[in-house]
């Protein structure tokens, strides 16, 4: 049946890259995994059949992660369809523009805040509910190497990681008697189409496979090395408040 069998799970973003990575691994793992997404309704389909085809229940619904009023009712229509909720992973996300701080657009950086840091608070906030009523549950948010390497040119989504990276810090004390586990998994580049605009716009790369030689194992991190890290974290027993770095060692120990 697999260590999650029985489990309830919503991914953010879960229709491509990291959260359809997460989302097909948790449901390989036993359990039912509900996903959200904004414009690729193919993609979040492809990602249901995915999870179905494991014999697992599994449903994606149209929500922003910055629009309070759709992450409400993506969380009210998981656990209506999945009869629970008990797992959700945080990983909904959008890049910078590659700009200075003296050459941000004001609007720029409202909107990514409220992705990265916003809407993950607002998720929490009508998630714990639900997570508490379990006797185990877990909150990942999916966060970036970025909040602390903070390089130049990503001013907006270094500062929306290094936020919600604070409020998993304040939730891991604050739900633990709750019985939730709140952690992070912070990767380093990911081969992705979000990983591929960030490495444009930061470091000027026009294609990802030029930046697999200079990356630990001869390859950029994939989705599903991410993903085998959010499913350590829903997986351990005595694990809670950690910052699981997802970056091949590039940045040392």
């Amino acid at each position: 049946m697999g260590q999650l069998a029985g489990r309830r799970a919503l991914v953010t973003g879960g229709g491509r890259g990291i959260g359809r990575a997460v989302a097909l691994a948790l449901g390989a793992a036993g359990a039912d995994v509900a996903v959200t997404y904004v414009r690729d309704e193919d993609a979040a389909a492809h990602t249901v059949a995915s999870i179905e085809e494991l014999g697992r229940r599994a449903r994606a619904y149209r929500a922003s992660i910055a629009d309070a009023g759709e992450t409400d009712a993506a969380v009210a229509s998981a656990v209506a369809d999945l009869g629970g909720l008990d797992l959700v992973v945080s990983n909904a996300g959008i890049a910078s523009r590659g700009r200075t701080v003296v050459d941000t657009d004001p609007a720029e950086l409202e909107r990514v805040l409220r992705v990265h840091a916003l809407g993950p608070h607002r998720l929490a906030q009508v998630a714990l509910p639900h997570l508490r009523r379990a006797p185990r549950s877990d909150l990942v948010f999916v966060s970036s190497i970025a909040a602390h390497t903070a390089p130049p040119g990503g001013a907006p989504y270094t500062m929306g990681k290094a936020a919600v990276e604070a409020l998993a810090r304040t939730l891991a004390r604050e739900e633990a008697g709750h019985g939730v586990h709140v952690n992070v998994v912070a990767p380093g580049l990911v081969d992705t189409e979000m990983g591929f605009r960030l490495a444009r716009a930061t470091v000027g790369a026009a294609d990802l496979r030029e930046l697999d030689g200079r990356s630990p194992y001869g390859h950029v991190c994939s989705a599903d090395e991410v993903a085998e890290a959010v499913l350590f974290l829903v997986s351990a027993g005595y694990v809670n408040g950690h910052r699981v770095v997802v970056d091949g060692g590039a940045g040392g120990f």
